[in-house]
């Protein structure tokens, strides 16, 4: 069997990671989150998953499998620690403007609400709140649109600029929907691990895909049809199968384990 390369892994990788990035940029989160996230996820994994004799990894070990210097192994897994999985902030240009905005009081009128500001011009302008916030690298009427686009700020027939939200988040996302866009990312990319690296022992567990990229876009509509039809009858055959054979309090079946198969709609953009 040919073993992968470091370039195909990445290859793919990027494959994957192509619509995980789109969701975060949808909700805010910069390259910079994303990277401090990664650095501690990076700690938590090498840490538990590749010790010696079910023991953890050494801070040596995890340093050299991470590509970390020890000190930051060590400072990461005091935040595991500590905090539930929440690396660092970093505010983006387009917060901190609209943040700078609800408090500076050169950019407030007598209630206390932000005003209502000329393009350009001298402070108070939205081009001097930019500037005042770091964004000398950012042209202002960019920020602007991408404030508009999200909702955050408004522009007035005039030409005047309101802000309409406190916080910046480029498309709101559903609480629910994220938390399961998680999960079930989550459950393919762990059936994909255990396929990976069991050892010839261990069987696999069921991954199958029924594609083709010579459909007729007309036929659209007639697929999602039959496959909440189909769909939706195979899974509730599924739950049937798994409610008979939950383990009950105090009966012969123990060791509960999570268990179960999902199925999705595949279609390229």
């Amino acid at each position: 069997m040919p073993i992968a390369t470091r370039q195909q892994v990445l290859a793919a990788t990027r494959q994957w990671l192509r619509p995980v990035i789109n969701v975060l940029l949808r909700c805010g989160v910069t390259w910079r989150e994303f990277s401090e996230l990664s650095k501690t996820t990076y700690v938590e994994v090498a840490t538990r998953q590749f010790g010696r004799r079910g023991r953890p990894t050494n801070v040596s070990r995890t340093a050299v499998l991470t590509g970390l210097v020890r000190r930051d192994v060590r400072k990461r897994r005091e935040m595991l620690a500590t905090v539930a999985d929440e690396p660092s902030a970093y505010v983006t240009k387009a917060s901190l403007v609209l943040s700078a905005w609800h408090l500076d009081e050169e950019f407030l009128d007598s209630r206390g609400r932000p005003k209502s500001l000329p393009l350009e011009g001298e402070a108070p302008s939205f081009s001097s709140l930019v500037l005042r916030c770091g964004g000398s690298d950012v042209p202002a009427t960019t920020l602007l649109k991408e404030l508009v686009s999200a909702g955050a700020v408004s522009q007035r027939s005039d030409g005047r600029i309101e802000a309409v939200k406190r916080n910046y988040i480029p498309h709101s996302m559903d609480e629910k929907m994220i938390r399961l866009w998680g999960s079930v990312l989550a459950d393919v990319a762990t059936t994909y691990v255990h396929n990976l690296t069991r050892s010839g022992k261990v069987p696999a567990r069921f991954e199958r895909a029924a594609v083709s990229d010579q459909v007729d876009v007309k036929s659209l509509p007639e697929f999602r049809r039959f496959l909440e039809a189909e769909g939706q009858a195979f899974l509730e055959r599924v739950d049937v199968w798994l409610a008979e054979h939950e383990a009950k309090p105090g009966g012969s079946r123990q060791n509960p384990i999570r268990l179960g198969v999902g199925v999705y709609h595949i279609q390229d953009p």
